[in-house]
Order: C-alpha cells, then structure tokens, then sequence
C-alpha cells in the first residue's frame, strides 16, 4: 500500500462481522450495524510536543483495534474502502490470546 498517513492518524480497515446469529438465523444487510472492530493498515509518525519532539503511537500495522461506531472517515483507497481516524478514536487493541 502507498498511503502513510499524517501524524497520529490511523488507517484501519473494518473486519466484517457474522452474518449469522448463533441459532443460524441469517441477518441481511440492511439490518446489520456497522463493524466496530478492525486492522490498523498504516500509522503516521506521531504527535510533536511542546518542545518539538515527536511522540509515537501506541498503535502499528496489524493490530486489531475496536473504535467508535461513528468514529474516522471513510475513503476508497486503491479500490478499497477503509477508515482514517486519530488515534484517540480507538478505545483499545485486541490480543490474539
């Protein structure tokens, strides 16, 4: 991918979630909320300080990460759709564990 986004911004694609409830009952799309889970793609550098120093993210590339059900904005990016949000739009990261 040749984005890199800008300071503490991040660029997440949501995961999809079941169509199916545990009982096998099938849930159409127009009934289904929006993914509030996703895959960090891309970060940027971080946040300058007072004194000019940089500040990292607490994120990278391949984390799982759950964020607001409004949180970002949505782009298309080479044909993809995907979410720029800052990171204090994520409320944590999901361990594989």
């Amino acid at each position: 991918m040749k984005f890199r986004p800008l300071h503490d911004r991040v660029l997440v694609k949501r995961l999809e979630q079941e169509s199916r409830t545990s009982g096998g009952i099938i849930i159409p799309d127009s009934a289904q909320e929006k993914p509030i889970e996703g895959e960090v793609l891309a970060v940027g550098a971080g946040n300058r300080d007072e004194s000019g120093a940089v500040t990292p993210l607490d994120v990278k590339s391949g984390d799982r990460v759950i964020f607001g059900k409004w949180s970002g904005t949505e782009v298309k990016v080479e044909g993809e759709d995907l979410l720029i949000m800052k990171e204090s739009d994520i409320f944590g990261i999901v361990d594989a564990a």
